[in-house]
């Protein structure tokens, strides 16, 4: 009986077709990296110091500068780690009265200014900024900031919301239909956000972006991979990822063009719209169709590929499709995902290791800090990392698999945080070179996760199966801050032995993993039982007919 693959091979495994639809889904992969990270233009908190009523009047008619302006009316300002003073506390001083002079205007009132009364800053604050921020609209600073926290935080909720929910849609109803809903709600709640009136109204919508978003880049994922033959599975979804690397420095031009975040956020999601034409421009899964027993559009759309590609179609293609297929179709459900040894294993080892990515990730991101730079060239050079460990993976991955550089890769990880125990501070350059390779290793991990994931996973379950794990990932972002900033207070180097520790033991549990070099995606839970680290590349094979897995004795 003919597989699926051997039929690919007989239409183009990636054909003409499958370029356009692959180059079409990475636009979808790139319109991502604005709600994943478009948090750092969005909610930027710039300089600011305390509105004081009169201070500007005082200012224009002693005729001081900018720098003289804020050494005789901010407290705190010059004392080293005290922003937090002169930032969120003023001078309990009217400077409206006639009394105060232009040198040094409040020696008259205390010869130290340290007596001097402060107060919180009732009538708002000063930014420094020639734009706009959520923070400077809604001035989430001083006792506010950790709202902008939770914008972010909310995104990820729904993230690790709609994870559960998504996923089991797409393996339900299809990836195609999958993506189109969830890309015309992110669409919606993303103007709607961008046109929001108050903080709580945009958080709603923020949350429902993240709901949604994560899902349809995940459905495209899926989907590309499911389209093309075994040869190009691997750097077609590795590339789907960089083209998200492409949306971040995309976002760097957008957002330096457009420094008032409503505007930026228009900008970013009005486009995504255009992903509606989807319908028109990419099919439905065929591997997902014959796992619903819906034979006859499978065989359809195969067809319509082999023409596209200028190939003619196989004659075994057509008869098949004559065969009658009683067997029951396989719906999707969490329990599959724990109902075998094998399952089980990959499950628990799966969910780990995007957990311990995100921390890592976002962790040594968070432990460096920022540079104090410019922060647009400062997110451009941090985006130019991820393009070095796409490439490694590209030219590797089809030498070695993926079961040892994702060990391997844990382990420098793990071992980077370690080395910065011992690093002194006073060493800038080496820590951050160190600090640099533990990212640059997270981040082939989080490539890799993502392709092994969809590897170890049956058609029918798949997508579930990727959505529920990585759900760990949003985990681990909505709790990595708190693992930084709290455990520091404690002491510095803490968070980095923590990750040190996740790193090491993911290196080991990864090597639980069987490797998927060569092998067929597999079709059904007994396939995934069936699965040997030194199978050939034949012996897992996807028929075009799926035979339905018996569930007993395992």
């Amino acid at each position: 009986m003919a597989t699926v693959d051997d039929i690919l091979g007989q239409i183009g495994g990636f054909g003409w077709f499958q370029k356009q639809a692959f180059l079409t889904l990475c636009l979808l992969s790139a319109s991502f990296a604005p709600v994943y990270v478009g948090i750092v233009f969005l909610g930027f908190t710039p300089d600011h110091r305390c509105r004081s009523p009169g201070v500007a009047e005082l200012s224009q008619r002693c005729g001081w500068s900018r720098d003289e302006e804020l050494n005789y009316t901010v407290p705190g300002l010059g004392v080293a780690g005290d922003a937090f003073t002169h930032q969120c506390f003023r001078y309990e001083v009217d400077w409206n009265q006639s009394a105060l002079g232009c040198v040094d205007p409040l020696a008259g009132l205390a010869a130290n200014r340290s007596h001097l009364p402060l107060g919180p800053c009732r009538h708002g604050w000063v930014y420094d900024t020639p734009g706009s921020s959520i923070v400077t609209e809604f001035n989430l600073v001083c006792a506010d900031s950790w709202k902008v926290d939770l914008f972010q935080s909310c995104v990820n909720v729904g993230f690790f919301l709609g994870s559960l929910g998504i996923g089991y849609i797409a393996d339900r109803f299809g990836r195609k239909a999958c993506l189109l809903v969830t890309v015309l709600i992110s669409a919606v709640s993303g103007v709607l956000m961008a046109i929001a009136p108050n903080y709580v109204s945009m958080l709603f919508f923020r949350l429902l972006q993240g709901l949604v978003s994560k899902g349809s880049w995940t459905s495209g994922y899926t989907l590309i991979t499911e389209l093309v033959g075994p040869d190009y599975r691997r750097m077609v979804a590795i590339l789907y990822q960089m083209a998200f690397t492409v949306g971040l420095m995309l976002l760097v031009g957008i957002a330096y063009v457009l420094p008032h975040w409503r505007w930026l956020q228009l900008a970013v999601t009005l486009p995504t719209f255009l992903f509606m034409l989807y319908y028109w421009c990419v099919p439905e899964s065929p591997r997902w169709l014959l796992s619903q027993k819906r034979n006859t559009q499978a065989v359809r759309i195969m067809g319509y590929i082999a023409q596209k590609n200028g190939r003619p179609s196989p004659a075994d293609l057509k008869m098949l499709s004559l065969e009658e297929d009683v067997t029951e179709k396989l719906s999707p459900s969490l329990a599959d995902l724990f109902r075998t040894p094998r399952m089980r294993k990959h499950t628990f080892i799966l969910l780990y290791l995007w957990f311990t990515s995100a921390v890592l990730y976002q962790g040594l991101i968070m432990h460096v800090g920022a540079t104090g730079g410019n922060l647009y060239l400062d997110f451009f050079y941090s985006a130019l990392v991820e393009f070095p460990a796409s490439i490694f993976i590209l030219l590797t991955i089809d030498r070695i698999g993926c079961l040892y550089p994702l060990a391997v890769w844990n382990l420098v990880a793990g071992a980077a945080c370690f080395a910065m125990l011992f690093i002194s501070h006073d060493l800038y350059w080496l820590n951050i070179v160190v600090a640099c390779i533990g990212r640059m290793g997270i981040t082939i991990v989080f490539q890799l996760v993502c392709l092994v994931n969809a590897e170890l996973y049956p058609t029918f379950v798949r997508n579930l199966g990727v959505m529920v794990c990585s759900s760990l990932c949003d985990v681990g972002g909505i709790i990595t801050p708190f693992i930084v900033f709290r455990l520091m207070e404690i002491w510095q180097g803490l968070p980095l032995a923590l990750f040190a520790v996740f790193g090491l033991v993911a290196g080991g549990m990864t090597l639980l993993l069987p490797e998927t070099k060569g092998m067929a995606l597999p079709e059904t839970i007994e396939d995934i039982e069936n699965l040997r680290r030194k199978a050939k590349p034949k012996e897992n094979t996807i028929y075009l007919q799926v035979q339905t897995s018996e569930f007993s004795g395992t």
